[in-house]
């Protein structure tokens, strides 16, 4: 059937994403303080920060679960919010999620037939024509907006794009795995292309390709896009803004372009701040000892010095007089200093500490040498070596063995082939699932425990950087899971084992502590892979891409199981 001509009208603008003065407690604690934001439609924003900051709170305020103690928000109608759990019961089907998703587009090509063929039965000079057709239009618009008409191919793209277009669309939600669910809750949204979206965490647990694929998706969408992740690459990659929610002289910064420009900004900013901190203090420290001095010669006890005395009664009022003024105005100047002073700049998260160096080893012989070893289907058969100062990088796609990799180093799992490890060599292990024998501890107890009253005061947890002082006397039960790894972490660095394995090290790490944790992996500079500070070799298996892009030290990077182990390396 043919539809009625219209004249062309210019696309709607899309509504933007407004924030205003959003404060926020959470336990007591003041975690969003008069927090603003504008996302206008074609903007990328990205939210950053330490853990803990509100990064998630702020997203559930936006969306609208949650609303704040004070402040508004002013949201499009035609919203998308990435949750954490599926809306959904596990009895649903896959069918199920995409005809939520594509009901929109469906209804709006279905009320478009609908008054199609009402005007095609209505008199053009009929009263009701005009408003019929008014109608049309809106609707069309809409469609348009929505790109309906795409919508069915588009569910198409970004199944395949997600790695879900083998799975049937009979299978249930129970039956996939948790990555999966997520894949498909992200899938919903981009089919539905909202006016506005809000992703948390949004590559957690997708590959090289599935990453680059939401990357090409998001930067192709018309609305505003707000955005909490820990993936540095995709931050550079999509965002044209980034919001820092840690803490600053003026609150949340808001900075032009992606991770990158980012980067360098934070750099200058800090120097700033810091600068600014140290001035003060400098002029803090002269005005008290201004204060004092002139105080003490202003004293009315005082008698006149030797040298006064012939002109002391004809000069002591003038003099008194001055010193009094200098008094008064050095302690004017103080107290509205001290008023008003810089916050001192929190101490960054280190990975760093005292001298903590491994014990040396005897001779060049290797750690660990692997000849064909293989784990039948977890690990492709591979040979390999780890010196005793080596940087190397683990990679490959989800299933290729990584982590099964990690622990036929450690000596936790005995593979096939021939695997030997140094005599007395001593091995840390950082793994993905962290946990502690006993939760209900305090953070510092846990770690003086483990480590033994004598090492723990050699060392001290606030000396690592890892965790903030305020921290120290939670239970670990109460932390957060990057917490807990930065907690197990250090337990690992301040008794250095000669052999360091680190499972997904940046997993739950801000992008900071991740920038941090990368130049004290990074190779030494006297040797083409190692060391670098802490332990002697350091091992770590990562699907990370900023961290691989910008690895200096051996790579291997391991196939799926069945297709044979590739090694390269730019420093072998």
């Amino acid at each position: 059937m043919s539809q009625p001509q219209r004249p062309q009208r210019p696309q709607r603008p899309q509504p933007a994403l407004l924030a205003h003065d959003l404060v926020h407690t959470l336990g007591g604690r003041r975690v969003l303080d008069g927090v603003s934001l504008t996302a206008s439609p074609g903007r990328r924003i990205g939210l950053i920060g330490e853990n803990g900051v509100g990064k998630s709170t702020l997203l559930r305020l936006l969306a609208g679960p949650d609303e704040p103690d004070s402040g508004s928000v002013t949201r499009p109608p035609d919203l998308g919010f990435l949750r954490q759990e599926m809306p959904y019961e596990a009895e649903a089907t896959i069918t199920d999620v995409l005809d939520d998703a594509l009901y929109e587009a469906r209804e709006d090509l279905a009320e478009l037939e609908r008054l199609a063929e009402r005007l095609a039965r209505t008199a053009q000079d009929a009263p009701e024509y005009a408003a019929a057709l008014d109608a049309y239009g809106l609707r069309l618009e809409q469609a348009q907006d929505r790109e309906a008409w795409d919508a069915e191919r588009r569910a198409a793209l970004v199944l395949d794009g997600l790695g879900l277009a083998p799975f049937g669309h009979d299978r249930t939600l129970g039956s996939l795995s948790g990555g999966r669910r997520g894949r498909l809750a992200l899938a919903a949204l981009l089919i539905r292309r909202p006016a506005a979206l809000l992703l948390d965490e949004p590559t957690n647990h997708l590959d090289d390709g599935a990453a680059a694929f939401i990357e090409e998706q998001v930067r192709g969408l018309p609305g505003a896009v707000v955005v909490a992740s820990h993936d540095r690459a995709f931050l550079d990659a999509v965002c044209t803004d980034l919001i820092d929610l840690d803490p600053a002289v003026d609150g949340p910064v808001r900075y032009g372009g992606g991770y990158s420009a980012y980067l360098a900004e934070k750099r200058a900013e800090r120097s700033r701040w810091e600068r600014r901190w140290a001035e003060e203090q400098e002029e803090l420290a002269a005005l008290r000892v201004s204060a004092g001095t002139t105080a003490h010669r202003v004293a009315p006890d005082r008698g006149p010095r030797d040298n006064e005395k012939m002109g002391y009664g004809h000069r002591a009022g003038r003099v008194q007089s001055q010193i009094s003024r200098r008094v008064r105005n050095a302690a004017r100047r103080l107290a509205e200093l001290e008023r008003t002073r810089v916050a001192e700049p929190p101490k960054p998260l280190r990975f760093a500490g005292p001298a903590l160096t491994a014990p040396a080893a005897d001779d060049d012989a290797p750690l660990v040498r692997l000849d064909n070893v293989r784990v039948p289907g977890r690990l492709a058969p591979l040979s390999a070596k780890v010196s005793a100062t080596d940087r190397l990088l683990i990679t490959g796609v989800n299933g290729s063995g990584k982590s099964t990799l990690l622990s036929v180093l450690a000596g936790r799992l005995t593979p096939e082939g021939d695997a030997r490890h140094r005599a007395a060599l001593t091995v840390g292990l950082l793994t993905q699932d962290t946990a502690f024998d006993h939760p209900d501890r305090s953070v510092r107890d846990t770690y003086e425990l483990a480590l033994g009253t004598q090492r723990a005061e050699a060392t001290p947890l606030n000396s690592l950087g890892l965790l903030h002082e305020t921290d120290l006397a939670k239970p670990v039960s109460h932390l957060s899971v990057g917490q807990r790894r930065r907690l197990a972490l250090a337990l690992l660095i301040a008794r250095p084992p000669q052999l360091l394995l680190l499972d997904e090290p940046t997993n739950h790490l801000s992008p900071r502590l991740c920038d941090e944790l990368e130049e004290a992996l990074a190779p030494g500079p006297d040797s083409d892979s190692g060391p670098g500070p802490g332990p002697g070799a350091i091992v770590l298996a990562s699907h990370d891409r900023w961290l691989r892009k910008r690895w200096q030290g051996r790579e291997i990077r391991l196939r799926p199981h069945g297709e044979g182990a590739g090694i390269t390396s730019n420093s072998l």
